[in-house]
């Protein structure tokens, strides 16, 4: 945390009890940092905000926002008046209710934020992040980041209160797709050699294991021609026939988990292979 800002200091609040936290961005990017340039000469790209049909420049400070009423009428909307808005006038994160954790799907799941307790005493903090972890359950929340009024929960990651914020429901496109209208006839044997691939492959989570491999491929590019070589020379494909489609799943399933075999452990032994009766050699007659 020494290297950490808060972003924002505030409550957290539920019944008559208040919280104080610090909240800190729980996310970074590694991305490699670049510039927009000419692609002919390397010569450097700059945006300007200038007024319509002119070559007048506009500061920053002076934008504002333009906004349809209802009535068609164009409204602008300046800095000041948003920061009139009710909502930006609150430092709480409000609690609202309490729901079972596996009842919020992770597809509403936004921006993580982790929460600091700010008081001398982190008893209230700590208190309220083990009855979390102990009744399994979600504290769904409002509050108000960057003028703009966020619906979140707050959930218990390594032992650190954590407000991830969510999409509001408007904006989670449901799935309409024609197939699920579609009545797809699955083989008990498919679904049975399916749910056996899955088995070969299942194992515990470990994001350790997985490496960024665009940014790893990115560096590599950039080295390669800062030295004037090539990093990835091209390699011929086989040809393949792109409409071809498996003619038997159950096959294909078959051959995946074969190809899946589960791996001997390094420190684990290896089993003595079954003696068998030397076969007997057959001559080969032509057909």
């Amino acid at each position: 945390m020494a290297d950490m800002r808060s972003i924002w200091k505030g409550d957290l609040s539920f019944g008559l009890v208040n919280v104080p936290v610090k909240v800190y961005s729980a996310t970074e990017s590694h991305d490699r940092k670049s510039h927009q340039v000419d692609s002919a000469d390397g010569t450097r790209i700059r945006y300007r905000r200038v007024r319509e049909g002119t070559d007048t420049e506009v500061d920053y400070a002076k934008i504002a926002n333009a906004y349809e009423a209802d009535s068609g009428e164009t409204v602008i909307v300046t800095k000041e008046d948003l920061a009139t808005l009710p909502v930006n006038r609150s430092p709480e994160i409000s609690i609202l209710e309490f729901v079972p954790r596996e009842q919020v799907d992770p597809i509403y799941f936004d921006k993580p934020y982790y929460l600091e307790p700010a008081s001398k005493s982190p008893k209230a903090y700590t208190l309220l992040a083990k009855a979390l972890e102990q009744t399994d359950r979600l504290a769904v929340a409002e509050f108000t980041l960057r003028n703009r009024t966020r619906l979140a929960v707050v959930r218990i990651i390594d032992g650190v209160m954590t407000l991830q914020t969510l999409l509001w429901p408007d904006e989670v496109r449901p799935p309409e797709f024609k197939f699920l209208d579609t009545d797809v006839e699955l083989r008990p044997q498919e679904l049975d050699m399916a749910a056996s691939l899955i088995e070969t492959m299942a194992t515990d989570f470990d994001p350790s294991r997985f490496e960024d491999k665009y940014q790893h491929e990115l560096s590599k590019l950039i080295e390669a021609k800062s030295e004037g070589g090539e990093a990835f020379p091209e390699i011929e494909e086989a040809d393949t026939d792109d409409d071809s489609e498996v003619a038997d799943l159950l096959a294909a399933l078959r051959a995946s988990v074969k190809d899946r075999a589960p791996q001997r452990e390094p420190d684990e032994a290896p089993e003595e292979p079954e003696k068998k009766a030397p076969a007997k050699r057959t001559s080969r007659r032509a057909s």
